[in-house]
């Protein structure tokens, strides 16, 4: 998970690729998202999109709603990573809409700010950043993550283009892996499947570990999870790998080759195009499987 190491990893990689972050931020600034990674390519007759927000136990979340143009579909929670809903994650939704999702793309912060959770002129990781974004992730208990998916499933249920009969999924990055799965134990009637990308803190010795929810549910897992987060914490695929086994319930669990923490959003200066374009279509083909 996101800590000290992780800058010093993602140095030593633009160093190794002869890049630096001011030269990927230009990348990012002057080609786009789009024109740099076409499969995020969406045409506008595909999908129909809106910001919304929703009413939570604590606040009003702004969010994203993405659906298909037509028909009724399976409903998807998507928790950004500890730098919040930004273009990277809504470009996301919507690609996910496209294959047949009514995708919600939510600020997890919005109970302190609304829209980008970082100023511009701030780069992540940084000491500027933890300063900002800590105060706001302490606020992310368990419980509060739990109300805020049950809200949002309450949101997304009442769409038109949601099939509410159909199970949905909750999909988690960096520090909101644990959320999906403390969602699905908290609402196994509602989620069926769940994916987390270079989740934090899955599986720890700790009294409120995420793993310790997982005999709670039957939502079919995937757990996509970086070299170095591996390398650094090398128990937690093995006690997922047994916890899910114990609880007899299908779970991909695996670690990508050469891949750093952060490497699947694409305005990452992790991002592993290669690994993470499998990442996501063994996503896919979970939730076909699943919901």
């Amino acid at each position: 998970m996101c800590d000290s190491q992780t800058e010093k990893d993602i140095e030593k990689f633009l160093s190794l690729n002869k890049l630096n972050r001011r030269n990927f931020g230009k990348m990012m600034a002057a080609s786009g998202i789009v024109a740099a990674f076409p499969q995020f390519a969406i045409g506008a007759a595909d999908v129909t999109e809106q910001q919304v927000t929703v009413t939570t136990r604590d606040g009003e979340a702004d969010c994203l709603y993405i659906a298909p143009a037509s028909g009724k579909h399976p409903a998807v929670v998507m928790w950004p990573d500890i730098k919040g809903r930004r273009p990277a994650f809504d470009i996301m939704g919507r690609r996910l809409a496209a294959q047949g999702y009514g995708v919600l793309v939510v600020n997890p912060f919005y109970r302190d700010t609304k829209g980008l959770a970082l100023p511009e002129n701030v780069t992540f990781p940084s000491d500027a950043a933890w300063e900002i974004l800590s105060p706001m992730r302490e606020k992310l208990t368990a419980d509060a993550v739990v109300s805020d998916t049950q809200a949002f499933f309450r949101f997304l249920d009442k769409q038109k283009q949601v099939d509410k009969s159909r199970q949905g999924a909750v999909m988690g990055y960096c520090m909101s892996g644990p959320f999906a799965m403390f969602a699905a134990a908290a609402m196994p009637n509602r989620i069926g499947a769940i994916a987390t990308f270079h989740g934090g803190g899955l599986a720890t010795d700790e009294p409120n570990s995420p793993h310790l929810t997982i005999p709670g549910t039957d939502a079919q897992v995937l757990h996509a999870i970086a070299e170095n987060d591996n390398e650094k914490h090398p128990d937690m695929k093995p006690m997922l790998v047994e916890a899910y086994k114990k609880a007899n319930i299908p779970a991909e669990i695996e670690v990508y080759e050469g891949t750093l923490h952060g490497w699947t959003p694409p305005d990452s200066q992790a991002y592993n195009e290669e690994q993470a374009e499998k990442a996501w279509k063994r996503m896919l083909a979970l939730f076909q499987r699943a919901l």
